[in-house]
């Protein structure tokens, strides 16, 4: 059994880089095999390791990547939940279209559904709306719609060599560990990220890995009622690099509605919900749970001197129908330029 695996399964740091490159090693040339694969995942799965393990692990499978454009996209945001806790729509795939309305520049990334019914990727492919393939593209993208949805590329190729060699069993069940660390493992040059980290998930672990990032400015949120959203009709609590910033219900938007107002639909009706959201048709709580979460982009990138004069911009975004427009545009484009570098993933 490789060593990474044995320390993970004694609960021992795996701190060494090396032991990590040479698992990757291993699973690249085959060698690994499916039952050390399974229990990697497993392992990981079942609980988080400490802190010096977890960046090992991150920092072993970055430097395995096509490296990233060199410049920042300066003022750029990427939303980017963990899932778990209540089940909702897909408001931070909404809050990125309104938040980009409103002059706000967005690389959203995300997955298919592990822990939901709708995973954002799955919403994307239901509104027809492509996923770049390359940073080149993904630029060209975010330039010509000020908002880009990025593919697998930013991902390290290890997870779906991962995915193959566990095959035929699904990559499901390891959907806590995957939505877990995802918003760490998807290499953007962007300025800011905004991540809800909803009751499932490791909170306090996702703070420290957070501290340890210094290419791009990491706000977490979380909330009392689970989610990982910021709700109205929550305490909410935002952990940025400078610290704690606690939004009580009634704070920034009314407080009324609940978690019936938020409910995921059926994938048959999710376009038409999505689309009336966008245009402040739905519910009046989903409308402002998706602008409070855009006025979060918009302050995170420093768009916006503070969240008052953020939601009033994201709200006009919504009222004027720049919101859908700017979806509808997206829907409506008949190709997407092939990317001038191709980048191979898997």
């Amino acid at each position: 059994m490789h060593d990474a695996l044995t320390g993970l399964l004694a609960q021992r740091p795996v701190a060494e880089r090396e032991t990590w490159r040479s698992l990757w090693d291993q699973l690249g040339d085959g060698t690994l095999g499916k039952e050390q694969a399974v229990a990697l995942l497993a392992s990981l799965t079942t609980r988080l390791p400490g802190p010096e393990t977890l960046r090992a692990f991150l920092d072993s499978l970055l430097e395995r990547r096509s490296a990233a454009p060199a410049g920042q996209w300066t003022g750029t945001v990427n939303v980017v939940g963990t899932g778990g806790g209540p089940s909702t729509f897909n408001i931070s795939t909404a809050s990125a279209f309104v938040a980009a309305a409103s002059g706000v520049p967005v690389v959203k990334t995300g997955s298919r559904a592990y822990t939901s019914s709708l995973g954002s990727v799955d919403l994307l492919e239901r509104l027809g709306v492509r996923l770049t393939a390359s940073y080149d593209q993904t630029e060209r993208t975010l330039e010509e719609y000020g908002i880009a949805f990025a593919g697998p590329f930013v991902y390290p190729a290890q997870l779906a060599r991962l995915a193959r060699t566990v095959a035929p069993l699904s990559m499901k069940p390891f959907g806590r560990f995957l939505n877990a660390l995802g918003p760490f493992l998807a290499d953007l040059p962007v300025t800011a990220q905004v991540t809800g980290v909803s009751h499932t998930m490791p909170l306090a672990e996702l703070r420290d890995l957070a501290r340890s990032v210094t290419t791009r400015r990491i706000w977490l949120t979380s909330n009392d009622a689970g989610a990982d959203e910021l709700l109205g009709f929550a305490t909410n609590t935002v952990h940025t690099p400078e610290g704690e910033l606690r939004l009580k219900p009634g704070d920034l938007v009314a407080a009324d509605g609940g978690f019936d107002d938020l409910r995921p639909v059926t994938p048959a009706t999710a376009v038409d919900h999505f689309l009336d959201v966008l245009s402040g048709d739905g519910s009046p709580t989903a409308t402002r749970t998706v602008c409070l979460n855009a006025a979060a982009l918009a302050v995170a990138a420093g768009h916006r001197p503070d969240w008052y004069t953020a939601l009033a911009t994201v709200e006009k975004a919504v009222s004027t129908g720049a919101a859908r427009e700017l979806a509808e545009r997206l829907r409506a484009a008949r190709r997407v330029t092939a990317p001038r570098t191709a980048v191979a993933h898997g």
